[in-house]
């Protein structure tokens, strides 16, 4: 008689509500520690603003709609899921191709920073290769299982947010709102606006990443939204308080090509010589940490469950017999990564992440109306507030944005555009 075959391994529910905050925030928190300051460069204090403000509506209206989606449909691709619900095949296939280009970008960037910060730190560190080292220490890591990684997240997110809370407490006695409003252009320009919005979407994007996790949620149609909702006032807050207060410290032109602009406000604030600007940017590398760690979490969740369906070779679809977890998926992004770090342009791979985001917001958006024509039945958890005035709101922003990068960036557009031609005609004849 023959043996049943060993049942398949499956993704385990082990994450609290507490530990999804802790996942949302440290997707994001990075953003608050780096890259958003490159805005002040393309659009000053002004126009960046602007942009945030514009940025934060759409997210504000984007999550709250979003966790609708995630709550009623917990599965590990995410906006992938819902779109192929909702659109079919082919907007399966656009939503993925979005959502990969965000993910796996977003990381290079981060632990760029992380090099620049452990240089700054100590001049012997070289940069490429200690982000590089960082590839290989959290997909370790991850690699263990998500319960494990759940409570380091838990960890260092509550550790980066602290830090930023001291950070704002100890830089407000210097803020002067003339040194926000010194050096602007005399006019605000609706280019120079759209110029910041990747910059300004750098503040929260790769929230969405939660979506990845829900398979691993306990409870999911009650701890989704908790963890979304908890987790977008927090950023709101400290996004606004960073970017504001750190402006009104002192001539912000000088913080605007920095990978480190935390400690540099505070040496600006306190003086060159201040050893708090040292301790600042060895504790900061805990906020760089939570979203590099994150990211990782994210990115081979999307990369396994594209694979599983079809999207990708099937051997990324793979879980490790013993740990569970989607280990072919990290060890691959975590190349991509890596090519990604040598091209020491961490500007522009924050902008190709920006492109991937809103293209999918937009796309998540649309598979949210039409699911609600489609599907009036499917039991939502979680409804979005004022529908369909929300998803309605964050699907024209989010197309606003995407319109508005591609504008001001064609090289990198063409990029994305070409990319996605040669990821269809994969899709096309794997279909075949």
């Amino acid at each position: 008689m023959n043996e049943a075959p060993a049942p398949r391994p499956q993704l385990k529910r082990v994450i609290s509500a507490v530990q999804l905050w802790s996942i949302a925030v440290g997707l994001v928190i990075s953003g608050e520690y780096f890259g958003w300051n490159y805005g002040w460069q393309t659009s000053g204090t002004i126009g960046f603003l602007y942009a945030t403000l514009l940025v934060t509506v759409m997210y504000v209206t984007f999550i709250f709609s979003y966790t609708e989606l995630t709550s009623a449909i917990p599965h590990a691709g995410g906006p992938f899921a819902y779109a192929y619900r909702a659109l079919g095949p082919v907007g399966g296939f656009l939503a993925g191709y979005a959502t990969l280009v965000d993910f796996l970008l977003a990381p290079p960037a981060i632990a760029y920073a992380l090099g620049s910060y452990a240089h700054f730190l100590n001049d012997a560190i070289p940069v490429v290769p200690a982000a590089v080292g960082m590839y290989v220490i959290f997909i370790s890591i991850n690699l263990l299982g998500i319960k494990e990684s759940a409570r380091f997240s838990l960890v260092v997110t509550v550790l980066s947010v602290l830090e930023l809370v001291v950070f704002l407490a100890v830089i407000l006695p210097y803020f002067k709102t003339e040194n926000v409003l010194a050096h602007n252009p005399p006019q605000v320009s609706v280019s120079g606006i759209f110029a910041g919005i990747p910059f300004a979407i750098w503040f929260f994007v790769a929230i969405e990443g939660v979506a990845m996790v829900a398979e691993e949620v306990k409870e999911p149609q009650k701890n989704i939204p908790k963890g979304y909702i908890s987790s977008i006032i927090t950023l709101v807050i400290l996004a606004l308080g960073v970017m504001l207060l750190s402006a009104g410290v002192g001539d912000w032109r000088t913080l605007m090509h920095l990978d480190h602009p935390i400690p540099a406000v505070l040496a600006m604030a306190l003086g060159q010589d201040s050893q708090l600007s040292k301790i600042f940017a060895s504790l900061g590398l805990f906020g760089l940490i939570a979203s590099f760690h994150c990211n990782t979490i994210s990115y081979s969740r999307q990369i396994y469950a594209l694979a599983r369906e079809g999207y990708l070779p099937a051997f990324l679809g793979k879980l490790h017999s013993r740990f569970h977890t989607p280990h072919w998926a990290l060890i691959a992004g975590g190349v991509v990564g890596a090519i990604a770090i040598f091209t020491g342009t961490t500007d522009k791979i924050i902008i190709l992440s920006a492109l991937g985001a809103v293209a999918m917001y937009a796309i998540a958006m649309i598979s949210l109306l039409v699911l609600r024509k489609k599907e009036p039945l499917l039991d939502r958890p979680f409804q979005s507030p004022f529908y369909p005035w929300f998803p309605l709101i964050a699907c024209g922003l989010a197309l606003l944005c995407l319109g508005a990068i591609m504008y001001e960036n064609p090289m990198l557009s063409s990029i994305f555009i070409g990319l996605l031609g040669l990821s269809f005609l994969y899709f096309w004849f794997k279909r075949q």
